[in-house]
């Protein structure tokens, strides 16, 4: 990886939010909502994401560290049944373990009608400006991979593909069945 990738990322980050800014200002979303953590289930990262939540989750003690392995397993386990779970990184009070660092996928999701246990309602223009992000965020990383949070660690916790993504080196070959079976994206072809 690149230095300055990690930088570019957060500008990134940074600039949806003053371009949504607007919009997020009728949210009715407040801390420990966790509907989208919960409900939703679709929690979408790429590997450059991935790799900056797993240098945190390095950080963490045991049991906590072990805690969030056995949930990010349990999470895989679930989707490749196609069952919606609970995301790893929810504590008790339902907030967010890594919510400085939580992906582009937790940060665009807002809502502006209490959702319930429903999708969240979000403006047409915020949504639009999300997918302009998406394909930002895609570019960036030209070497990894998009998918689900927990494939996309899994695939991380492999210390030879971890090291070929760093070094800008992984090949689609050398993931493709595991990326197939799991619907994952190579962002080289992600559409600019």
């Amino acid at each position: 990886m690149k230095i300055g990738k990690s930088e570019k990322l957060k500008e990134l980050y940074n600039q949806y939010e003053i371009d949504v800014a607007e919009f997020k200002t009728s949210a009715v979303c407040v801390k420990g909502c966790a509907n989208c953590c919960i409900d939703v289930g679709n929690i979408d990262i790429t590997t450059l994401e991935g790799i900056i939540i797993h240098k945190r989750m390095a950080t963490f003690a045991e049991p906590l560290k072990s805690k969030i392995k056995a949930g990010l397993a349990q999470n895989k386990m679930e989707r490749e049944k196609g069952v919606l779970s609970r995301c790893a990184f929810l504590k008790k009070d339902k907030t967010c373990i890594i919510y400085d660092i939580r992906p582009f996928s937790c940060r665009w999701l807002y809502s502006v009608k209490d959702c319930n246990g429903t999708s969240p309602t979000v403006h047409r223009q915020a949504l639009n400006l999300a997918k302009n992000t998406v394909k930002k965020i895609q570019q960036l990383d030209s070497a990894g991979y998009s998918g689900h949070i927990s494939y996309i660690l899994s695939l991380l916790d492999n210390e030879e593909i971890r090291r070929l993504y760093m070094r800008g080196k992984l090949k689609p070959q050398k993931i493709a069945h595991f990326g197939k079976s799991h619907g994952l994206s190579i962002n080289r072809t992600a559409p600019s």
